[in-house]
């Protein structure tokens, strides 16, 4: 489990600590730029170490954690969270969540008055 070289590729670690469902949703996210380590975007191939901050902007808020210990396979949960120390920002509370507005099943395509009054709605 535990990597014997100094460095385990970025995606392939966070998707070991279970950060994300899979490792090709971790080489998204560094695709598109939502993974940082240490303050620079880095690429999926990039090799964390022990000590390095790694920041993934996922499903809507951004995690930050320290990375503590290095693994290559994917762990169970208990030692996935040994894995890493989690600076993360909690998260809001569900109250503060806007809900999107939600036609009824069955009701149809929206009228243009409805389409005006979702528009209003959000703001455009």
């Amino acid at each position: 489990m535990a990597s014997d070289e100094g460095t385990v590729r970025v995606d392939s670690w966070i998707w070991s600590v279970r950060l994300t469902k899979t490792r090709s949703m971790a080489a998204t996210a560094c695709r598109g730029g939502h993974v940082r380590v240490n303050g620079e975007r880095v690429k999926a191939a990039y090799g964390v170490r022990p000590g390095d901050e790694v920041r993934l902007r996922h499903a809507g808020r951004e995690r930050i954690v320290v990375v503590s210990r290095l693994v290559s396979k994917r762990v169970g949960a208990a030692v996935a969270a040994e894995c890493f120390v989690d600076n993360s920002p909690p998260p809001p509370p569900r109250e503060e969540i806007v809900a999107v507005p939600q036609r009824d099943r069955g009701a149809g395509r929206p009228t243009k008055r409805d389409r005006r009054e979702m528009e209003q709605l959000r703001g455009r």
